[in-house]
C-alpha cells in the first residue's frame, strides 16, 4: 500500500469520527484558535430545527476580499451546517485571533464554486490532490464540484 493510499483512508476515517472532527471547536471556544492560523475558521450557525447554536471547523478555501470567506461542504448538500446556513443564513465565525465576527452566508453558484475549487486547485495542488482522494474515499462518489458558501462579515 502506498503512502497516499495510506493518507487516503486514515484521512477518510478521520472525517467520520466524530470526536476527532468536533476537537477543534473545543480549541476554538477556548480562544485558542489562533493555532490554525487563518487556513481555518469555526462557524457558528442555528440549527434549524432545534434553533440552538452549531459549531463546525472548516478550511477556508479562498479570501476574495478582507471581509469575505469561502468555505467548502466536503460531503455535499447533505452536510448538516450546510442545510443550517441555508435555512439562517446570519452566522458567527471565529478565525486566527478574530472571534465571533457577524457574518452572512450566502450560497455559491455551481459556476461560482467550480471557479473557487479550481483557484484551490491552482495555489494548493498537493493538499487539493489529498483532500480530493479522501472526500472520494469517505464519500464513495468522485469529486467533480462541491457547494460553497460565500461568508461575508458585517
Amino acid at each position: 500500500m502506498t503512502e497516499s493510499n495510506v493518507f487516503t483512508k486514515v484521512g477518510a476515517r478521520a472525517l467520520r469520527t466524530r470526536w476527532l472532527v468536533r476537537a477543534p471547536i473545543w480549541l476554538y471556544r477556548c480562544g485558542l484558535g489562533f493555532l490554525f492560523g487563518s487556513r481555518l475558521l469555526m462557524l457558528q450557525h442555528t440549527g434549524r430545527r432545534t434553533g440552538t447554536p452549531r459549531y463546525v471547523v472548516l478550511e477556508v478555501v479562498d479570501r476574495p476580499a478582507p471581509d469575505e470567506y469561502v468555505i467548502v461542504s466536503g460531503f455535499g448538500t447533505q452536510s448538516q451546517w450546510y442545510r443550517n446556513v441555508l435555512a439562517d443564513p446570519q452566522i458567527h465565525l471565529s478565525t486566527g485571533t478574530k472571534h465571533n465576527i457577524a457574518a452572512t452566508a450566502t450560497p455559491m453558484t455551481d459556476q461560482e464554486s467550480t471557479l473557487a475549487l479550481e483557484h484551490y486547485a491552482h495555489n494548493h495542488p498537493k493538499a487539493w490532490n489529498k483532500l480530493r482522494a479522501t472526500i472520494e474515499h469517505a464519500t464513495g462518489s468522485p469529486v467533480t464540484t462541491l457547494p460553497m458558501v460565500l461568508l461575508r462579515t458585517s
